[in-house]
């Protein structure tokens, strides 16, 4: 759902493992044909995929696009990922879809509320968002922080700083933060 550039390239992607492919768009794009795919209203999309990809912005009308009402359209079984938009997806409807066994897998890398989780270490914490913690507890979701904005000039540039941290921490720059065990006698 969703067949710009990177809906796009997802059909090329899995018309290569030889899948057929079908999308649904607002806004049918010709790199989605000519990457294999055909185009088919929304209803025939859900019910006839076993996997579901969404690819689309959030917009008012995107807005929980997968809902419970939309889930019980889909196929029993059924695969959904979201690489797109965390709040494309009601997540107590996926939840409920999952606990139902309607919903077979689901692959999250974005998630309504990720702002909170993603972006910093929360190892040494409890979380407390209860609807990410119960997502978690299935065996079958796999959830991974937000990555896209990875692009090559950022991790360069995040190699780059990272360097120059160690470089700091080495020579005992003040201000550098001391993450290496301290020097001893003679080195």
């Amino acid at each position: 759902i969703g067949t710009g550039r990177i809906g796009s390239v997802f059909a090329k992607i899995m018309g290569g493992f030889d899948c057929e492919v079908i999308g649904h768009d607002p806004y049918p794009s010709p790199a989605f044909t000519q990457a294999g795919g055909a185009y088919a209203p929304l209803d025939e999309v859900l019910a006839r995929s076993s996997i579901i990809s969404l690819h689309c912005p959030l917009t008012p009308e995107t807005f929980h696009l997968i809902n419970d009402e939309v889930i019980s359209r889909m196929q029993p079984g059924v695969m959904i990922i979201n690489t797109s938009r965390g709040a494309l997806i009601d997540s107590r409807a996926l939840i409920t879809g999952l606990k139902s066994g309607h919903i077979g897998y689901v692959g999250l890398d974005v998630y309504e509320e990720e702002a909170d989780l993603f972006f910093e270490d929360l190892s040494g914490r409890v979380i407390q968002d209860d609807v990410f913690a119960r997502l978690n507890t299935f065996p079958n979701v796999m959830i991974t922080g937000h990555q896209a904005f990875f692009t090559s000039n950022a991790l360069s540039n995040i190699a780059s700083t990272t360097l120059r941290n160690i470089d700091c921490m080495l020579r005992d720059v003040p201000g550098a933060e001391r993450v290496l065990p301290p020097k001893k006698r003679g080195q």
